[in-house]
This record gives structure tokens, C-alpha cells and sequence, in this order.
């Protein structure tokens, strides 16, 4: 959430980056910064109401102590009048501010100064290319077959179950999936991140926090007679366990990942390009979490970036970078790299992470804050990334290590296979 002190003394670059998210509702921001102007005038008429009716109990003890209590009733009779102006400015108060977090709330996060204009994911940024596309033989598979070939996935198993994009995952499928979780971890680990379990769902207030809520509210599956939400990453309730924490400064930057699945509704998502493990409503992810200091964020994004695809490198997938332009970005975030497998069957780019650097704006919503060097508190930035989210590492690794003799295992994941072939 951005915050009002920031809209109110920057106007018009507040507009300007958000014309580069393609924001459909710029008259919010004045809207805002009246009601802010109302708010902070109702606050001081309270303050200066609240400061005579202080000063005049003062006087009526003085006044008593000597004796003069016909002066002090006089005094006393006005205390009701001052009472009641109090109690309605607090309510107008209360009103104006429920208004102002109403309209705050709606306001996407602005986008970095390096966001590229642009509305659609054509319009996104290629910021590198890395590994050589491999050529099939005319007779490749895709993924979908390929699973039900070796007897992998069970698409159709998990739609009796439960529905469409449910897969059920058999024998070296299984394997793989949790060969692939596991790596995953272990080099989080490596990287000095610290392991968390967590839960698969979360609270209002835990969606709110991130910035899901309200925004991506008909995505997250509800449980309504609990009032609780399916996670749709561990994004969620790993930031959420610093919600209201004020950090001390040697303590940034935090790191934590998790694996947990996933659940997205995925509403409106239809067609050949979300075939197989193509789109899912449950999946598993392995996530990774900062919290840092803001000097510091831009460089720790660049280093997740890193590490992500440091993690596509050693499975031997091709992959891309992509800077998202501002009508592709997220909701919470001021900069987003996706980053995209090349799918040799599909002859398509797959995304199979995206790493996002939050600013305050989650931040500003938990009020996740750390104690600077001069002992006041701030507010933290927080980052995210994808380490990496399975189905379409899944659909790739199938589909682009497929020979004659079966789907080689990419070498680094044997140790948690324990097979090297599936045939």
C-alpha cells in the first residue's frame, strides 16, 4: 500500500508511474489526497477541541482548590457542549479515515523507474537469453503424452477426484516431482536461506497483507464457513510471519523459503496453451522470501535473479529473462523478471518463475518495520521469486530430454531420483 504522506508530496510522479502500469482509475489519487486534507483538518479540530476542554478541567481544579466554585461551575457547564463536539469529530474522523483506507487500498504499487510502457506480455523486455534451443526428432512428444506414455501423470485420475487441473502424479512421476522439491530446497539452502513449514491457508488479514486482497480476491479459493483462504504461494504466509514485527537492523536481510503446493482458481484460463501442466489450480512451488534493508533491495533482486537461474542451468534448460512492462506487472510489485523455459515440443516459451522486488508496499500493509542506525523505525522492503514452480520445469525437462531410449534425468537430480532414465 502506498502510503498518503508520499501520494500528498508527489502528485504528479505518482500519476506519471501509474499511467506506466496502465491504472484505469487515476482521479483515485486527488480523491485521496482530499480526503487526506479532511482527515487531517477533522484530527487538529479534534486536537484543538480536545486541548480547551483539557485546559478548562485545569482550571476548574485550580478554581476549586481555591475556593471559587461558583467560577468553576460556570467553567464546568460548557465541559458537555466540548464532549459532544468531541465525540461527533471522532466520528467524522473514524469515517473519513475508513474512507481514505477504502480508496488507499485500490491503488496498485508504482512501478521502478527501469519498467518498460507497454500493456500486454508482447510488450515485455527480454533482458537475456541463456542455453540452445534443442532440435526434436520429427516424431517429439509433448508432455501431456509423454506423461501418459512412461505412466507419469494421471490427468484424468485427478479430474474423477477432484476436477480439471488436479493431476495425479504415479511412480517415477511422483519421484521426479519430489526429486525436484527436494533440489530445490537444498539449494536454498545453500544460498542461506532458512527453511520454513507452513500453512495452506491463510487469513484475511495474511492476504490483505501481501496485497492479494482485495485485489485477487475471485483467484484465491475461500473456505467460507472458516473465513480462511488457500494459499496460492508461500509468498504469502512466509511475509505474513513478519506481519507487525519491527526488525532490528543486523538482523536484515531475512531469508526464508518454503515448499508448500499451491492453489489458484485461474478463472477465464481456456485453450490448447493451457493443456497438460501447462495452468494448473494445484501445484507445487518451492518459494523464496527477503526482507531487506531499502538501500539494499535492488541488488538483492538482481541476485535472486541469479539464483533462479542458476537453478534452470543446472537442469539444461533453455530459458529468458524478461523485465515485465507496466500493464503485465503485478498488483504489489515495482519490478518483476519472469523468467520463461523454451518448450522444444510446444515450440512455445514456458514461465516458470517470476522474482519481485515489493518496495514497501507489502510492507507498508504489515507494518513490518526495522529499527535504523538512528534508532527510529522504517519500513522494510520485501522481495520474492519463484525457486522454482514444478509444472512447467516439469513439462520441459520431459519434453526437451526425450531420445529414443526414454527421458534422460537431468544429471543433478539423480542423487534424489535415484534412477538416471525414465522408460
Amino acid at each position: 500500500m502506498l502510503q498518503v504522506s508520499y501520494i500528498r508530496d508527489n502528485r504528479d510522479y505518482v500519476l506519471e508511474r501509474l499511467a506506466v502500469k496502465n491504472f484505469k482509475q487515476p482521479g483515485l489519487v486527488d480523491e485521496i489526497i482530499q480526503l487526506d486534507e479532511k482527515r487531517r483538518s477533522t484530527q487538529n479540530q479534534s486536537d484543538s477541541v480536545s486541548a480547551q476542554a483539557n485546559a478548562a478541567a485545569k482550571q476548574i481544579g485550580e478554581l476549586m482548590r481555591n475556593g471559587k466554585k461558583d467560577e468553576a461551575e460556570a467553567i464546568k457547564a460548557n465541559t458537555g457542549v466540548w464532549k459532544e463536539e468531541i465525540k461527533k469529530l471522532t466520528e467524522e474522523l473514524n469515517a473519513v479515515e475508513e474512507e481514505l483506507q477504502q480508496k488507499l487500498v485500490l491503488l496498485p504499487n508504482l512501478p521502478h523507474i527501469s519498467v518498460p510502457k507497454g500493456l500486454t506480455p508482447e510488450e515485455n523486455e527480454t533482458v537475456l537469453e541463456n542455453g540452445e534451443k534443442p532440435e526434436l526428432p520429427p516424431n517429439a512428444l509433448p508432455h501431456w503424452e509423454l506423461a501418459a506414455k512412461y505412466d507419469l501423470i494421471d490427468f484424468e485420475l485427478g479430474v474423477k477426484i477432484t476436477g480439471a487441473g488436479f493431476p495425479v502424479y504415479k511412480g517415477k512421476g511422483a519421484k521426479l516431482q519430489r526429486a525436484l522439491i527436494s533440489y530445490f530446497l537444498d539449494q536454498a539452502e545453500q544460498a542461506g536461506y532458512d527453511e520454513r513449514m507452513l500453512p495452506l491457508m491463510v487469513n484475511e488479514a495474511s492476504g490483505f497483507g501481501t496485497g492479494q486482497l482485495p485485489d485477487k480476491e475471485g483467484q484465491m479459493y475461500f473456505v467460507g464457513l472458516d473465513n480462511l483462504y488457500l494459499i496460492p504461494t508461500a509468498e504469502v504466509p512466509i511475509t505474513n510471519l513478519y506481519r507487525d514485527v519491527i526488525l532490528k537492523a543486523d538482523e536484515l536481510p531475512v531469508k526464508n523459503c518454503g515448499y508448500t503446493p499451491c492453489f489458484r482458481r485461474e478463472a477465464g484460463s481456456y485453450g490448447a496453451h493451457v493443456r497438460g501442466l501447462n495452468r494448473l489450480h494445484q501445484f507445487d512451488k518451492v518459494e523464496i522470501v527477503q526482507i531487506v534493508h531499502p538501500d539494499d533491495s535492488y541488488n538483492v533482486l538482481e541476485n535472486m535473479s541469479k539464483h533462479v537461474q542458476d537453478l534452470l542451468q543446472s537442469l539444461g534448460l533453455p530459458y529468458r529473462v524478461l523485465r515485465l512492462c507496466g500493464g503485465d506487472m503485478g498488483f504489489a510489485s515495482a519490478l518483476t523478471y519472469d523468467m520463461e523455459t523454451w518448450s522444444a515440443a510446444q515450440q512455445r516459451w514456458l514461465e516458470v518463475s517470476s522474482v519481485s522486488n515489493f518496495e514497501t508496499f507489502q510492507s507498508n500493509r504489515l507494518k513490518l518495520r526495522f529499527r535504523n542506525a538512528e534508532g527510529k523505525t522504517q519500513l522494510a522492503h520485501t522481495l520474492n521469486g519463484s525457486a522454482l514452480a514444478l509444472p512447467r520445469i516439469v513439462a520441459t525437462l520431459l519434453e526437451n530430454n526425450q531420445t529414443e531410449k526414454g527421458i534422460k534425468v537431468p544429471e543433478v537430480l539423480v542423487p534424489y531420483t535415484k534412477f538416471e532414465w525414465i522408460d
